[in-house]
């Protein structure tokens, strides 16, 4: 048995879920893209909590495959785990930091007790993924690293019509392999 996988169209900001996964950049002080709107709708505690991490744990910044949590501010979430991603390198596979971020993700939100978690595509704003290969390595990797009694429900948010058909392409072709 595997957790449900679900796919939205739409603006991860605006979505319930008991956590919703930030695509950060290492500062965590917020960006653009995803990360940026997060921060946003999000109101400043989660500003304040990323600099506080920043003071305390994560000096250097977050590595690259790494998560952690903060509070979700005024998005409709408990938590916010902020995960950041590799950039794309058509000279180097970083597939491994790619398939970190979506297992430590699932990790950070397993000690939260978190039952629901919403993704987006990450690495595939700014940082250049191929949508059809971050699909590809997201889903393999939440099928695999899901455990079913910990989580209800894992949901990828996609920004546009072009991500949300990557990923049921690769949704459908994990079901039959």
């Amino acid at each position: 048995m595997t957790v449900p996988i679900t796919l939205a169209q739409g603006d991860i900001t605006a979505q319930h879920a008991d956590a919703l996964v930030n695509a950060a950049n290492s500062s965590l002080l917020g960006g653009g893209g995803v990360d940026g709107a997060i921060h946003r709708r999000g109101g400043p505690e989660i500003l304040a909590e990323c600099r506080r991490l920043r003071a305390s744990r994560y000096g250097k910044g977050l590595p690259t495959g790494q998560a952690v949590a903060t509070t979700a501010g005024r998005l409709d979430a408990a938590h916010v785990i902020h995960t950041v991603g590799p950039v794309w390198s058509a000279t180097e596979d970083r597939s491994a930091l790619l398939a970190s971020c979506h297992r430590e993700a699932l990790r950070v939100a397993a000690e939260l007790g978190a039952r629901t978690l919403a993704f987006p595509a990450i690495s595939t704003g700014v940082y250049r993924w191929p949508i059809d290969d971050a699909a590809r390595i997201a889903v393999r990797t939440v099928r695999e690293a899901a455990d079913p009694a910990l989580f209800d429900e894992v949901r990828f948010v996609l920004f546009d019509q072009a991500a949300y058909d990557a990923y049921a392409e690769a949704l459908a072709a994990a079901a039959d392999g």
